[in-house]
């Protein structure tokens, strides 16, 4: 599957139409990692982006490790504060990313990943406890219309593990 170009609108109609559908298929599920499983899944089949998974915070370790995703094999560990995974982490924080060969320290786990979507998850306390890490092949795919649904997923998956 291709990754689907759509204008600000659609795209926002597109989340609109999705976060209901996943908080329904997460609602009763109480297991974190087949929620995130089946939110990479449902994020992949609507947008066709290259990758879209989630790193988890460990804990007494200082680094994130791979959880559910889908698309191409991955770096297992990203350290605190490395790349856009451990600096979204570090400092609590979405981040878009419109072309990753000018982000300082980015990871390439895949050369064909062009630009990149980072949100953090939060616990109850709201520290970070993993984060939600999207990749595209193309440079300047992402904009404040995915980091805000995005965010809005990521409270969604929050709550129900609550």
């Amino acid at each position: 599957m291709h990754e689907i170009h759509l204008s600000h609108q659609d795209k926002a109609l597109r989340y609109q139409e999705l976060l209901p559908q996943i908080r329904f298929l997460i609602e009763d599920e109480t297991d974190l990692t087949a929620n995130l499983a089946n939110v990479s899944a449902a994020l992949k089949e609507a947008f066709g982006f290259f990758w879209v998974g989630f790193y988890m915070v460990r804990e007494h370790e200082c680094e994130l490790v791979l959880g559910p995703f889908q698309g191409p094999v991955a770096c297992t560990r990203i350290a605190y504060g490395r790349g856009v995974c451990g600096t979204a982490w570090k400092e609590g924080r979405s981040i878009i990313v419109d072309d990753v060969e000018q982000f300082p320290g980015h990871i390439a786990c895949s050369s064909l990943s062009r630009s990149e979507i980072v949100v953090p998850l939060r616990s109850e306390d709201g520290s970070v406890i993993g984060v939600l890490d999207i990749d595209s092949t193309e440079t300047g795919t992402f904009d404040e219309v995915d980091r805000r649904y995005l965010e809005m997923l990521c409270n969604i998956i929050c709550e129900s593990a609550k």
